[in-house]
């Protein structure tokens, strides 16, 4: 049985709470910025987040909420700088302290590190999204996380494995020695289409999704010991026996 070497985190939702309070308003006040009526309320924007990453979630509604907008001549090349709007909003949400990253995380990165795992990142959001979200770590954790794949790196975005099978190649390490730390069905299923175990940290927006197939699911990173990590690591690839992990 291989031993576990390295934990892939990803990061809305999973490293801190960043959808509701974070992104959604971000998106919110880039809107009023660019002079247009849109609002994104929290029921519209838990539909919305059906759709992986930040452009394509945006596309995705003017599409389908505004298309006579986006029909008139030259409102789709809007779209790439609404969303650099929202991303500069978003870190300026990040700076005045209006999101945290979720209780218990640096205390399992201090364990995770003295344990000799390696720690890597992978996200469907933006890389500046990423770097502002990072600054949020005490300074004994900078550099800790590497790989760390992006929503730039990838042609397709989770629930698509793309993004997990790049993180395995740039670890050159086996699957069955690496393990997901997810939020989401969607990144769940990226996951273990990429081969990975998975645990998940229920999050505001996806806490109550099927995650049937996870190796183990808990509400905190307080949860999440050392040894309950390397008994995930340790279960069953899911639909390999036909076996139902259940909730820790």
């Amino acid at each position: 049985m291989a031993e576990l070497a390295a934990l892939l985190f990803d990061v809305d939702g999973t490293l801190a709470e960043t959808e509701r309070d974070g992104h959604r308003v971000a998106f919110n006040r880039a809107f009023a910025e660019h002079g247009l009526p849109w609002q994104w309320d929290e029921a519209l924007y838990r539909e919305l987040l059906t759709v992986a990453g930040g452009g394509e979630r945006l596309a995705h509604y003017a599409g389908r909420f505004q298309p006579d907008w986006l029909r008139t001549p030259g409102n789709a090349e809007r779209l790439d700088a609404i969303h650099q709007s929202k991303n500069h909003h978003f870190a300026q949400l990040l700076a005045a302290g209006e999101i945290r990253l979720r209780p218990g995380l640096t205390t399992l990165l201090d364990a995770a590190r003295d344990a000799k795992l390696a720690l890597g990142i992978v996200t469907t959001t933006s890389r500046a999204n990423l770097d502002a979200l990072l600054d949020l770590l005490p300074p004994r954790h900078a550099g800790i996380f590497s790989p760390k794949v992006c929503g730039e790196d990838v042609a397709r975005k989770k629930p698509d494995p793309e993004c997990y099978l790049l993180a395995l190649r740039r670890l050159r390490m086996a699957p069955e020695r690496v393990l997901a730390v997810e939020d989401s069905r969607n990144g769940l299923r990226a996951a273990g289409d990429a081969g990975l175990r998975t645990v998940i940290v229920r999050s505001r927006y996806f806490r109550h999704e099927d995650f049937s197939e996870a190796a183990a699911v808990v509400d905190a990173f307080s949860q999440l010991p050392l040894p309950t990590l390397r008994r995930a690591a340790a279960a069953p690839l899911p639909g390999r026996d036909g076996s139902v992990h259940e909730a820790v």
